[in-house]
């Protein structure tokens, strides 16, 4: 009878610490860039008929089918993003933030983190869309107390409750936001860990021991704050485009762990939903973590209201993106992976298209940041569509003069951030140079030429880039005190685009031009 009692009295007790176990699921996603409609393999706009042959990835529709589905199959989940939800196609340029705060309205986000591009157009569009959705969005490592727009809307940290428990949420964008965007004067941004650790310690004093941090900093970043921070449980990422998991160019495991930090991240423009499957004990550790970037590809059935409303929305750019304005003989490559390491062929395409547009004003160098490349076109009919997702920041050429030795700062920029994918690396035209990623940032290029001669770090060279990066964006700084320059030109997309007409059928290419010991 004893014996009885006691088998009866620690079943009851393991039944009590199992009812204690908290399990949650977090769905995901990051650096959507207005991908509202399917995208092809190449991340770009796809046909109709593709989509209709079962060869798109992603769009809303899917996300919806898929976030449902995943809600069905779990009973606690929540849904984050890793921020840039806004730039990449005609729908930001269009809209701005409306209709990605109507989408991610619908699909019930809870909780987001501010990517740079969310300041594409400054700190006032970002505080519209947050007053349109009905989530938190967060940003920890920045001091927004001097900027109007934002001082007593976008909050650090927040608490979230689920099943009876507190999730504390913390926000990180990348340090050098004030060099990839637009966030103004008034915004000061600093060191993530830090950031970081001062809101997970003001979260635990709370009593919150479940802490997720929302980050647009990149994978690198990530497995810093992880390993140089306590208390954070799970980061979901953002910002490098990282696919984590066991399929083809995957970066690392899904999840990374560093320091017991789960990292996340699930590529960008919404081909892939991350899901993990997390369970806490009661005191708030980890116990099991397992899940996987699930594919949006033509298995998930899109929701048909969802594609009614993107069809609608799609009404007003339809006569300016279906207009066919040349034709490609082959794919051109702007995927970020190249034009971000070395030169590449949608990179050549449009710093051959600036030079060749002010080259009769007596500008011999063209340089284009990688970063600014966004996606590559297939073959065949270019839309100017299509040209816009490339290039669809509406940047104006700019035309300045420097010195020799500024190019050759301006090169060591551009190579300096290589190993972390930076968009600052240099596409270029009129010149050449090569660089050595393994040697010290600073001392990494040599054999710098403008046409056949060496440059002379004496001389005065005229140099055509956007007007973002010679106003010093992706640490172009030495452009600022540029002389005679003028950053007024025409749209960048527009000059690409009439390139491309003047050389139809183009036939993309590499030549050398950018070569790596």
């Amino acid at each position: 009878m004893i014996r009885l009692f006691s088998t009866c009295a620690a079943l009851a007790l393991a039944a009590s610490a199992a009812s204690a176990d908290y399990a949650l699921t977090i769905l995901h996603t990051n650096d959507f860039h207005a991908r509202f409609e399917p995208i092809s393999k190449y991340d770009s706009g796809c046909p109709a008929e593709d989509n209709a042959a079962g060869e798109c990835f992603g769009g809303s529709a899917r996300l919806v089918t898929a976030i449902a589905d995943a809600r069905a199959r779990h009973d606690n989940t929540v849904l984050f993003d890793g921020g840039d939800q806004f730039q990449g196609t005609l729908f930001y340029t269009y809209y701005k933030g409306k209709l990605a705060a109507e989408m991610m309205n619908k699909l019930g986000y809870d909780g987001m983190t501010v990517g740079n591009h969310e300041f594409d157009d400054g700190p006032e569009v970002l505080a519209g869309f947050m007053d349109a959705v009905q989530f938190p969005v967060l940003m920890s490592n920045a001091d927004v107390s001097m900027e109007p727009a934002l001082k007593d809307k976008l909050k650090k940290s927040t608490v979230i409750e689920r099943n009876g428990q507190k999730i504390g949420l913390i926000g990180l964008t990348p340090q050098d936001t004030d060099e990839l965007s637009s966030p103004g004067d008034k915004v000061i941004f600093t060191d993530p860990v830090d950031a970081v650790q001062g809101e997970v310690d003001k979260l635990t004093a709370e009593g919150v021991n479940k802490i997720i941090v929302l980050s647009h900093s990149g994978y690198a970043v990530d497995k810093r704050v992880a390993a140089e921070t306590t208390g954070v449980d799970v980061i979901v990422g953002g910002h490098t485009n990282t696919l984590l998991g066991d399929m083809e160019g995957a970066e690392g495991p899904y999840p990374t762990v560093v320091n017991g930090t789960q990292i996340l991240s699930a590529y960008a423009y919404g081909k892939f939903l991350g899901e993990l499957n997390i369970v806490f004990d009661d005191e708030g550790n980890i116990k099991e973590a397992a899940g996987a970037p699930i594919i949006m590809d033509a298995a998930v059935t899109e929701d048909e209201a969802t594609v009614a409303r993107i069809a609608e929305a799609a009404k007003p750019l339809e006569e300016i993106r279906n207009k066919v304005v040349a034709a490609s003989a082959e794919a051109i490559d702007g995927d970020r992976n190249s034009c971000r390491a070395k030169e590449c062929q949608m990179g050549n395409l449009v710093a051959d298209a600036m030079l060749d547009r002010v080259k009769d004003q007596g500008i011999q160098i063209a340089i284009q940041n990688g970063g600014g490349v966004r996606a590559s076109i297939d073959a065949g009919d270019v839309t100017m569509g299509e040209v816009l997702t490339v290039l669809p920041f509406q940047n104006t050429l700019s035309t300045f003069q420097v010195t020799g030795q500024q190019i050759i700062d301006a090169l060591e920029n551009g190579v300096s951030q290589i190993e972390e994918g930076g968009g600052r690396f240099p596409q270029i035209a009129g010149m050449s140079f090569v660089f050595d990623a393994a040697a010290e940032p600073g001392k990494r290029v040599s054999d710098v030429k403008v046409g056949d001669a060496a440059i002379d770090p004496a001389a005065t060279y005229g140099v055509v880039s956007n007007n973002y990066v010679r106003n010093g964006g992706d640490g172009y700084k030495m452009f600022r005190d540029a002389q005679n320059a003028y950053d007024f030109g025409p749209d960048l997309a527009d000059v690409t685009a009439e390139y491309l007409a003047a050389h139809a059928p183009y036939t993309p290419y590499t030549d050398g031009r950018i070569s790596a010991k």
